[in-house]
């Protein structure tokens, strides 16, 4: 049997939007193996989002508990939770959320000097993966410069700096034409497989769901079918 990155038990989150509560996730179990791709699906308001930002902890269930790459998220305080982010989980966002200011080699480089390392040492392994994404040439160019798909693939770079155990995509193709979101896929899936990741996709897009492993269906903040 293979191990288990992350593993959900009764995971629960609650909003408050004025006077009322939103329950976007309510008592979810999953269960995601290493090496496993999972894309998770279902329509606006379901809980995909929601989910993605639990596992890579950037938000905190409200009950139930949530076990990713042996740490128990809900139980970390918050140097813990942001040691984290930098070190289990990497995050591709579907809106890039590159800084226009900096180059492809800066926008990638960044997590590792925000987490310490020298800038000598960050640059070199941000052109390392630069090269592995297949944007070697571009490495000094700024986001306005670059194509949607190559920002794309500066993101997925910048996503892996650390070497995380899990890899989360939400919504990667949203922004991206036809044959830019089938090369995203194809790094996706190739990255995957070198590294060993699991890799935990939201989507609306069934070209994307048709290539993971597994579907995970949520609904109105509960799993409709896996």
């Amino acid at each position: 049997m293979p191990s288990v990155s992350v593993s959900a038990q009764g995971l629960t989150k609650r909003y408050r939007l004025g006077s009322a509560v939103i329950e976007a996730l309510a008592a979810v179990d999953l269960d995601i193996a290493d090496r496993e791709w999972v894309a998770v699906i279902g329509p606006s308001g379901s809980g995909k989002s929601t989910l993605l930002n639990l596992i890579g902890g950037l938000d905190r269930p409200d009950s139930g508990s949530l076990v990713v790459g042996g740490l128990d998220l809900a139980a970390l305080q918050s140097d813990e939770l942001a040691r984290h982010r930098r070190k289990t989980v990497g995050i591709v966002f579907q809106a890039f959320r590159l800084l226009a200011h900096l180059t492809a080699l800066e926008n990638v480089a960044l997590p590792l000097l925000f987490a310490g390392g020298s800038r000598l040492d960050a640059e070199r392994r941000a052109a390392d993966l630069l090269d592995e994404v297949g944007l070697g040439g571009r490495i000094q160019h700024r986001p306005a410069e670059l194509s949607a798909g190559e920002q794309q693939r500066v993101a997925t770079a910048r996503a892996l700096v650390n070497d995380p155990r899990v890899l989360l995509a939400d919504e990667p193709t949203g922004n991206l034409d036809a044959d830019s979101a089938a090369g995203v896929l194809d790094l996706l899936a190739e990255l995957r497989r070198d590294r060993g990741l699991a890799l935990v996709v939201a989507t609306h897009d069934g070209q994307v769901a048709g290539r993971a492993d597994r579907i995970v269906r949520l609904r109105a903040g509960k799993v409709a079918s896996v």
